[in-house]
């Protein structure tokens, strides 16, 4: 029986063992209902396990093992009391890892918690002995359930550990986001002399990528090869998924064309690397290229390909991937839904949004958040705040998504209510911790004018990142407090985080207003030499506007015939208009000539020269200004007014 392979040869057993007179003997009967559940078989197991007159352990474990296998989780539970409750077998080592494993899969701790009460009665009372597979399976159902120091305390209690309590607290550290947990565990289980199995090295590369962690996950590839298992596809795909995760999407591209037996993970895994590093055009090149292959894309696929879609604005590809899903029974998906309501909401068509919403019955936290911030991308603030509520009502609690979607509505003066409501609710459910939560309330108070709350907001804030820092130097540089924002730059690079190029967009505006030219163009050159950051327009105009405010023209017109490429019009056309204020004929001169040869069809700029001539009272100038606007047949679009 034990060697049996399929249900036909089961049903000749099961008939010999019926008609040699075995009915109803215990140990031949048990090995039927095993050989059943092996097989899959459950309905005939719980038949034959039914018709026992007498059970003995080796029938309950097997019939509950089965259900577990099959899936049916509350049916093994149920089981399992039951045969508690019969009292005339003792579960044994046997019986506890598939009812753990059922709670795990159920998620239901307190009966975990209860099956682990037994187990400790057992070890008290001298009737059985800790069990390594046992204790494993804690540890597991433990780690999965979110309850980590649980899990923790049975992994500290074990006396012997083997490598699958390993992977299960790793796991668990995984889980928790805890990655200093996940590196100490994983260094302690190696010098403890346990190798690195496929398992393992995929689960704490994986928890690499979720880190940025790029040099540690650099480090676990040379393990995984050197260990051998760097060519099982659950560690090649991990592996993928890192690369991408941490910016290295040559590496990943690398070993995805070396694997061998790509699967749809494998794709999956790239295309979402190149979506989340800005580069949707190969997102979606790889995208066909996955479905000329003959892979059908799964719900992750879908929900990786459609922002790629939305921000190349293939708003039709869009919906034949709506409909690829509905042939495919994806529509579903929490994924591909939320995506699908992301995609509607941000081309604007935020009715078809809606519909998607709404056709979906079992909506997610996820779903409710991507139509809240559909509803707010479009200016809809009413029905964001009513879809709000209205996930609150269905026993959902609104979290840090939620929250950081909505307050973007409350940076006008009149919504500051609503505003400061949604402050007090972050404060009560204890997420204001998380940064871009504060990060949308201090740029709220800053819109609206209340600085001092911004700061108040931002001095409570446990951890800050460079989109922190942007908003009040901004914000404080707008409303002239220039002391203030050059204050929070030093507190940046006392804090140690990287300031991007935003962050000297509003620095350099700051400087530019208050004509801090010498604290400017140190600014600049330190943007250039100590962060390696190459100036954009934003930057140029800023340090153009620097010099022109007052009055040096010179050092303008001399920067911006060093830049290494062609200047925009915009920056131009701010030297041209400080030309006319400080009466500098000459260099209006060499500005328009450039203005013209750049784009001679602007009637605007054509006009202001007009004007710069006729204040310094050069009359054939501007006639010949005007001639040339009447040759081109240029003419100003005429503005309007609601008055």
């Amino acid at each position: 029986m034990q060697s049996c392979s399929s249900f036909e040869e089961a049903r000749k057993l099961h008939a010999v063992v019926l008609v040699g007179g075995h009915r109803y003997g215990t140990v031949l009967v048990a090995q039927l209902v095993r050989m059943y559940a092996k097989l899959g078989e459950v309905g005939q197991a719980l038949r034959v396990f039914d018709g026992m007159p007498r059970r003995n352990s080796f029938a309950w474990n097997a019939v509950i093992k089965g259900l577990v296998d099959a899936g049916r989780f509350s049916d093994a539970l149920e089981m399992f009391w039951e045969m508690v409750n019969d009292g005339s077998v003792a579960a044994d080592g046997f019986t506890y890892p598939p009812v753990i494993k059922a709670c795990a899969m159920l998620g239901a701790v307190e009966e975990g918690m209860k099956v682990q009460e037994i187990v400790e009665a057992d070890i008290s009372r001298g009737n059985a002995r800790h069990n390594v597979f046992v204790q494993c399976a804690l540890v597991d159902m433990f780690a999965k359930c979110g309850c980590f120091e649980e899990a923790r305390n049975v992994f500290e209690s074990m006396q012997v550990r083997d490598l699958a309590s390993w992977t299960a607290m790793i796991g668990g550290a995984v889980h928790a986001d805890d990655w200093l947990d996940v590196v100490n565990l994983f260094n302690h289980m190696r010098s403890e002399g346990f190798g690195v199995d496929s398992v393992i090295a995929a689960t704490v590369i994986s928890a690499c990528g979720r880190a940025g962690e790029l040099q540690v996950g650099t480090a676990l590839h040379g393990c995984a090869v050197k260990s051998g298992v760097s060519g099982d596809l659950c560690v090649s795909n991990a592996l993928i998924d890192m690369y991408c995760k941490c910016g290295y999407i040559e590496m990943a591209d690398c070993l995805f064309w070396s694997t061998n037996s790509k699967d749809v993970v494998s794709w999956s895994s790239l295309i979402a690397g190149y979506s989340q590093n800005g580069m949707n055009n190969v997102s979606v090149s790889l995208f066909c290229e996955m479905i000329s292959s003959g892979i059908n894309p799964n719900s992750s696929t879908l929900a990786s390909i459609l922002p790629c879609l939305s921000e190349l604005k293939l708003i039709r590809n869009g919906k034949e991937i709506h409909c690829f899903s509905l042939r495919h029974g994806l529509e579903r998906s929490v994924f591909v839904v939320s995506a699908l309501i992301d995609l509607y909401s941000r081309q604007g068509l935020i009715m078809v949004a809606r519909t998607v919403f709404w056709l979906m019955p079992d909506k997610d936290l996820a779903i409710w958040n991507s139509m809240v911030a559909g509803y707010a991308l479009n200016g809809y603030s009413d029905s964001a705040f009513c879809t709000f509520r209205s996930l609150q009502k269905v026993g959902f609690r609104p979290d840090h998504v939620t929250v950081v979607s909505v307050l973007p509505l409350c940076n006008r003066q009149y919504m500051l209510i609503q505003g400061k409501e949604l402050h007090a609710y972050v404060v009560k459910h204890c997420i204001s911790s998380v940064c871009s939560v504060s990060n949308a309330l201090i740029d709220m108070y800053c819109n609206c004018g209340f600085l001092e709350v911004a700061k108040e907001v931002f001095q409570l804030m446990t951890e800050r990142n460079t989109v922190t820092f942007n908003i009040l130097i901004s914000s404080f540089g707008k409303h002239s407090h220039e002391d203030q924002a050059l204050l929070f730059f030093d507190l940046m690079k006392r804090d140690r985080i990287t300031p991007d190029k935003v962050t000297f967009v509003a620095l350099l505006s700051c400087c530019s207003h208050a004509g801090l030219i010498d604290k400017g163009l140190h600014l600049y050159h330190s943007m250039l030499q100590d962060y390696n950051i190459s100036p954009e327009k934003e930057h140029y105009s800023c340090i153009v506007d620097l010099y022109s405010r007052y009055g040096k023209l010179d050092e303008a017109w001399c920067f911006i015939s060093n830049m290494a490429e062609e200047p925009e019009i915009d920056i131009l056309g701010g030297l041209l208009g400080a030309c006319r204020v400080h009466n500098r004929m000459d260099i209006a001169e060499l500005v328009g000539k450039r203005i013209f040869e750049q784009n001679p069809n602007d009637p605007g700029y054509h006009i202001l020269l007009s004007n710069i001539y006729a204040d310094a009272g050069m009359w054939s100038d501007v006639t010949r200004i005007r001639n040339m606007i009447q040759e081109r047949n240029l003419t100003k679009e005429t503005g309007n007014s609601f008055t």
